[in-house]
Formats: structure tokens, sequence, C-alpha cells
């Protein structure tokens, strides 16, 4: 007991230091978020967030639902919110009344006390074990959209978050598409992004990238650590860590189905800092690591190589540990923050100017996202030719 008050009073001290009042540990990101999973016994009350949450001078945060008691208690405070229309619901969606009844019940009550910003309709519905569930994203996407605007909300961006496994070639990323199965519907689904000038959201890890094939991938590569990184050979884009690959991988894509100007965001992407046996680089070192990493990008306000103006918007997984979820011992492990609120391990502006310990040599690339592995087409498979014409117009079409 002694030794748990001792690192929870030493937790408390770390923040005291490296978030107080102007210099907190967000402080200027404003394309940085936060995922607030509730899958737990155990989390303090939303109102305890929102104060880690300004503490921590956070303003935007994703939920995978509607909770009333979140909704509510961030009322007039300075935080963006997403919320979430579960998996579950999506068929009674497909109905524009359902959809408006829906928006009135879950939306409407908590405007505009309560920054509410986007709505995504489902979580990787794309990729779900449910396959019936996909036939019902479009229409649910379009209703709930027509609902919120003829309200007068249409400011508030409808979209859904994917994973990875979305993309039948992913390597390298001016070879992204779509997988043939699901582009239909993607069609549908991007066309309707390019009218409501909505973005595309992704759910990306590294992480299981890197588990998969230790041997294969630099660690250094998917930790954003000092590295010879890879350039791609029809853009000569260089790219230094794979989180930025898989989002200029989905670019390609959507651009590879006729569409342009539809924005990449990253919903989900982290580390765990805790594992079972078989998953390689789930330590507090390498959580610290990317994670520190990742939010030095974030300050620098960098884009991605193909989009290098444009600053990616990331929201990271997660705020807490979340002793509920099932799976592997990682799935419980991606919180910057125990349910206690004390520190799973110290990510503060202080650790910024520290180098990691992270020693692999290895160069290979590959990439695969949300535990689903990702077809991995290298350089020799491609037919060289079209690709570099398909790239060139595609850059055109972009830029020109």
């Amino acid at each position: 007991m002694a030794t748990f008050i001792q690192n929870l009073a030493i937790s408390y001290a770390f923040l005291a230091v490296f978030i107080s009042p102007g210099i907190g540990l967000f402080l200027g990101v404003e394309s940085f978020g936060i995922n607030y999973g509730q899958v737990a016994n155990n989390l303090p009350p939303p109102d305890k967030v929102l104060e880690l949450l300004s503490t921590l001078n956070l303003t935007k945060t994703r939920i995978y639902d509607t909770n009333p008691q979140i909704l509510s208690s961030f009322a007039n405070s300075n935080i963006e919110i997403i919320v979430t229309v579960e998996n579950e619901i999506l068929s009674q969606l497909d109905d524009p009344q359902q959809a408006a009844q829906w928006v009135n019940s879950h939306i409407i009550p908590y405007l505009p006390e309560t920054k509410i910003t986007g709505v995504q309709v489902g979580n990787e519905v794309f990729t779900d074990d449910d396959t019936t569930l996909i036939q019902h994203l479009v229409p649910a996407v379009v209703n709930i959209h027509n609902a919120l605007a003829q309200l007068g909300y249409s400011n508030i961006k409808v979209s859904t978050p994917s994973s990875l496994a979305v993309l039948s070639a992913s390597y390298p990323p001016s070879a992204g598409s779509f997988k043939s199965e699901i582009s239909g519907i993607m069609y549908q689904f991007l066309n309707f992004l390019s009218t409501s000038k909505s973005p595309f959201w992704i759910n990306a890890y590294p992480y299981f990238a890197y588990k998969d094939s230790p041997n294969g991938i630099s660690l250094n590569y998917v930790l954003f650590n000092p590295n010879a990184g890879m350039v791609d050979p029809y853009t000569n884009l260089r790219y230094d860590n794979m989180l930025y690959a898989m989002a200029d991988a989905v670019s390609f894509a959507i651009a590879r189905m006729g569409f342009k100007g539809i924005e990449v965001r990253v919903s989900e992407t982290g580390w765990p800092s805790k594992g079972d046996a078989d998953e390689v680089g789930a330590t507090p070192m390498n959580a610290a690591t990317y994670n520190r990493n990742l939010l030095r990008r974030q300050m620098a306000g960098e884009g991605t190589p193909l989009n290098p103006r444009m600053r990616l918007e990331v929201y990271l997984f997660a705020l807490f540990n979340e002793d509920l979820k099932p799976g592997p011992t990682s799935e419980r492990n991606y919180g910057l923050f125990r349910p206690d609120e004390s520190m799973t391990y110290n990510v503060g502006l202080s650790a910024l100017a520290t180098s990691s310990a992270s020693t692999s040599s290895s160069s290979s690339i590959s990439l695969a996202s949300s535990g689903a592995r990702v077809k991995v087409v290298a350089p020799w498979e491609c037919k060289s030719l079209v690709n570099l014409i398909f790239v060139y117009v595609l850059i055109s079409s972009l830029y020109g």
C-alpha cells in the first residue's frame, strides 16, 4: 500500500511540474485528441475525467457511444467531442425516420452547450465480422447527416472509422488500394464524404505490424525514432515512420477511386504498455517512446509526405487502461493513465528532450493494422510502368 501511495504521489508530482497552467502537456497541439474508452468498471466519473482533460490542456476527445453522463458533464467546457453510433443499431438507422429520431434523442438535447463536432457511424464496419452490417452503413451515414442538416447542424461531420484492413495493398504507399469486395460500397461512402466535406478516419496501429513481424520491421521506424526509413519508388517520397505511410496509403487508395480533397485523419493509434508473452514490443518504454514521439510530431504541426502542408489530425488510444476489454492483455493496457488517474508511464514534456533507448536496426517495412494483416505488395510485384504513370497522373491531379 505504501508503494502504491508513493507511486501515486510521484505521478501527481510529474503532473504538477509538466502540466501546470501555461505549460500544459498538450498545450497548442490543435490537431491532437484522445480516445475516452469506457469498457471498465473502475473509471473515474465523467466530471473527474473532464478535470483531467482540462489539466492536460486537451481539447478534443472521442467516445464510443453517446453516454448521457459524459455529454452532460462536458457541457459548457472547451472540450470538443466526437460521439459514436454503436454497430448494433446500424440496421435501424437506414430508415430516415429512425435516424431522425436517434439524432433528436441522442444529439440535439446536448447542443450547443456540449461541443459535439462529429458523429462516427459504427466502428470498423467495412471489416466487421458481421458482414451484413456493411449494407446499412451508407444509408445510416446519409440519414444522420441529413437529419442534422435539417436541424441546422451540418457543421457536425458524419463519417465512420476504418481499420487498415480495408486495403488490399499498402506498400509502397502509392500502391494503396481498397479491397475489391468492398469497392462498390466504398465508392458510395467516398462520394458522401466528398459531397459533405467530411474526413476519412482510420484506426492505424504500427504496433500490430511490429508484433507480427518483429524481425522484419524496424522498431525505430514504427516508434518514430531516427532511422533510414524508406522511399516510395514511384513518388520519391521518403517515409521515416509507419503511421504516415499508412495514412498516405489510404490517401492513394481514395485517389484511385477517383476522389480528391478528402482529408485522411487518424481516429485511433497508440501502443500498449503491457502484453502477453507473444505480444512482442508491448512494454512501458516502447509505449512512452511511441506516444512521446507522436506528440513531438503533433507539436511541430507535421503533415504526411504526401500532404506536408496539411496537419495530420490524430486521436491517441487511449486515455485509460480498460479492465473489461476482451482479448489479449495488450487490449487492456493502452491507457496513458490508470483508472486512479495515476500515469501508466511518463510522456510529459520533460521526456521530449530524451532519446529512445531502442536499438533495432532492421530496415524492411510492412504494413498492418487493427489486428488484421494487410497484404503487403513488394515493389517488384507491381507493374512498374503502369503504376508510375498512375502516380504521376495522381500527383498532378492532387496538386494541379
